[in-house]
């Protein structure tokens, strides 16, 4: 790429197996803006489910969205390169910051400085640098402050202790929490108090003496009487009814056949009896107040005594004119307003509205907002130290990859690792789900597995890359043991799995043991055929024994021999032998070396395909649609080389044993002894076979 004058001189190096921009200075930070977006490796990646600081990611995912783009990057990387005196401290990745790296030509650079001091101010620390252990704490922060910028204010901002009091009460009702983490109020929840307070005296001030037609005890008489309400009516009726006609007498009287059919202490079936009428029916409609129900007896004595009544019957009209008297106080209490500050009662809220000091607690609420800038300051020194610490180490996960193939760090997507099936691999990567559709594009071997832990209550889903070693153990459903970052164990089983070539050599065998597989199970298939025949020929003689048959009438129900049968097979064997005749007149004519080369161009033909095949996926193994399954927006090549992926893929490696006991090294001697002799003389054998073979066809032996 030719560079002009107005282009930044930027570095490139090869990180699997591509070309990427390589950040090497601060500089290079303050210039990404100027980077082709071509040439980012990551166009967008996700907030949740990365092995990072999680608020470091939400203060660069500036929009909230839960995807960090490459805007948001350029634009935190230019802020911080900003209020910096040195861009070259954030390749450092402190976690203190000394004033004098605040750069206070810069206004929000000097405004960042005036806030960490404020910070060590409030602390009450004296030094000339500032931490995020001196950050990380907001309401120690502001714990002794009055006014902190947040738009409540708490007790402790009155300079008055009349003041304190209300902010103290009004809190005790809605309140908000402070900075300072203790509980406060803000504006709204002033003006919502006062209107309360107004709308509440105002309220009582409308409650006459016509309202409470039974004085104090009116509410306790409309519950007495609401409680009744029902069931009154429900006896009214039944009168009716029986004015109306006298037949239905029996139907709407009490229910003789139920009250008999409970058993037991009628004491203790009162909800029972309660379902019967009030007081039984009359065609007059009077309702005698001290014949009723037992079970109700109690609520109508109650209502008798409230309500004041003199009378021992009482008629529909009578009760209508009880509840008549209710009417007022009814129409009252719906238009009860201020409910929020009843628990105070009148007399507190009456003195509330006396002292009057919302325009008070309001000036106090400007104060504190005043003070909105100084306070957002306060938390961007946070954002700032956060963003030091760690911003370089996003860049190397997202600009250039560059943590995945350092053996000294792990990439941001690397949630933990798996063991399973004598083998540990440390590339598993968080997933929604299994996507084999794209993974498969990767060219990877991928498990996916559901990681859960019945301690924590939590689950997850995890794409484990296999890079080395065998797949014969492996299938879904398999359980493993997955730990994460900060070691804790979850067991993972198995969903789903996305089958690609691992090796050249697992390649190299893999024909030979589909063969073997498909020998074991064709011979497993007629061995159980084999077995059912020979099971129903046994039952079937069973049978025909059981019935009496002889076993000539057996012989002669076989099929007759066929001759035309016998010429086919004869003439199929003669074929086959004529052509096995002539492969071996042809293979007796070889060399040795010529046998070597016959068996070696056997195997290639056998395994080559398999073997191309896997050498070409190898080449190709590429990590991007791993990560694009899981909403990264991978720009560039990712691949994992065969020796790389050794590195991620870590098998089982036992020692050699030797046995401590003396006799048992000797028995294991004589053992490696036998069998090394019975190895010579197989060989030797083979050797003489050969040579009785060759020599009388005139045929050089490799042995002589």
């Amino acid at each position: 790429m030719k560079k002009t004058p107005e282009t930044y001189p930027w570095k490139f190096a090869s990180v699997g197996g591509a070309v990427r921009v390589n950040i090497q200075s601060g500089e290079d930070i303050r210039h990404l803006g100027e980077l082709d977006r071509k040439m980012w490796t990551v166009l967008s990646c996700p907030v949740n489910g990365l092995e990072f600081d999680a608020k470091t990611l939400q203060l660069i995912d500036t929009d909230a969205d839960g995807k960090i783009r490459v805007d948001e990057v350029i634009k935190t990387a230019q802020w911080l390169t900003r209020v910096l005196k040195n861009p070259d401290e954030l390749l450092k990745e402190g976690d203190t910051l000394a004033f004098s790296e605040f750069n206070t030509d810069d206004p929000d650079g000097a405004r960042l400085l005036s806030s960490a001091r404020q910070i060590l101010s409030n602390l009450k620390l004296e030094k000339d640098s500032i931490g995020l252990e001196d950050t990380a704490d907001n309401v120690k922060i502001f714990a002794e402050t009055r006014f902190n910028g947040d738009g409540i204010i708490t007790p402790a901002s009155a300079d008055d202790e009349a003041v304190a009091k209300l902010i103290e009460t009004i809190a005790g009702i809605a309140s908000a929490t402070d900075r300072s983490g203790v509980p406060g109020i803000t504006a709204d929840q002033v003006e919502a108090f006062y209107t309360a307070c107004a709308e509440y005296a105002e309220w009582q001030k409308a409650g006459t003496k016509e309202v409470f037609p039974f004085g104090d005890k009116t509410a306790d008489a409309l519950a007495a009487v609401n409680t009744l309400k029902d069931k009154v009516a429900d006896y009214f009726m039944r009168c009716r009814l029986i004015g109306f006609d006298a037949a239905t007498a029996g139907a709407v009287d009490v229910s003789v056949e139920k009250i008999a059919a409970i058993e037991g202490n009628l004491a203790a079936a009162s909800e029972e009896i309660g379902l019967q009428p009030l007081a039984k029916p009359a065609a007059d409609g009077k309702l005698a107040l001290k014949a009723v129900n037992p079970a109700w007896k109690a609520a109508v004595d109650n209502m008798v005594a409230l309500v004041g009544l003199q009378k021992e019957t009482i008629d529909e009209a009578d009760w209508a004119g009880i509840l008549a008297q209710f009417a007022p106080y009814t129409a009252w209490m719906d238009a009860k307003k201020g409910s929020l500050v009843e628990g105070l009662g009148l007399e507190a809220v009456q003195a509330v509205l006396k002292e009057d000091k919302k325009a008070v607690l309001l000036d106090l609420l400007e104060k504190d907002k005043a003070e909105e800038a100084n306070a957002l300051s306060i938390e961007e020194v946070d954002k700032l130290l956060r963003l030091n610490k760690n911003f370089y180490r996003f860049l190397n996960n997202y600009v250039v990859l560059a943590d995945f193939y350092d053996p000294d760090h792990k990439a941001i997507f690397q949630a933990g690792r798996l063991y399973i099936d004598q083998r540990s691999t440390d590339l598993c990567v968080k997933v929604a789900g299994p996507a084999p559709a794209i993974s498969s594009l990767s060219g990877m071997y991928i498990l996916y597995c559901l990681c859960t832990s019945e301690k924590l209550g939590k689950s997850f889903n995890i794409a484990a890359v296999l890079t080395d070693g065998d797949v014969n153990g492996l299938r879904e459903g398999k359980n493993a043991v997955f730990y994460d970052r900060d070691g804790v164990d979850y067991t993972a089983t198995v969903t789903s799995i996305v089958d690609n070539p691992i090796s050249i050599r697992q390649a190299f065998w893999a024909p030979y043991k589909k063969a073997a597989r498909w020998i074991s199970d064709k011979m497993d298939r007629n061995a159980a055929s084999k077995n059912e025949k020979s099971m129903g020929n046994l039952t079937a003689m069973a049978d025909s024994a059981t019935d009496g048959k002889t076993a000539e009438a057996a012989a002669a129900a076989k099929p007759s021999f066929d001759v035309s049968k016998v010429a086919v097979i004869s003439i199929a064997a003669a074929a086959v032998s004529g052509v096995l005749v002539g492969i071996v007149a042809v293979l007796k004519g070889l060399t040795w070396w010529q046998w070597l080369i016959l068996i070696a161009a056997i195997m290639l033909l056998i395994s080559g395909p398999s073997m191309f095949i896997a050498w070409r996926k190898l080449r190709k193994r590429d990590l991007g649609p791993v990560l694009n399954a899981n909403g990264w927006a991978i720009n560039a090549a990712s691949l994992v080389s065969v020796k790389f992926g050794k590195t991620l893929t870590s098998l089982a490696q036992y020692p050699k044993l030797t046995a401590v006991d003396p006799e048992e090294r000797k028995k294991a001697g004589r053992r490696k002894f036998w069998c090394w002799t019975a190895v010579v003389l197989l060989l030797a054998c083979i050797g003489l076979w050969l040579c009785n073979i060759l020599l009388p066809l005139g045929l050089k032996s490799p042995l002589f």
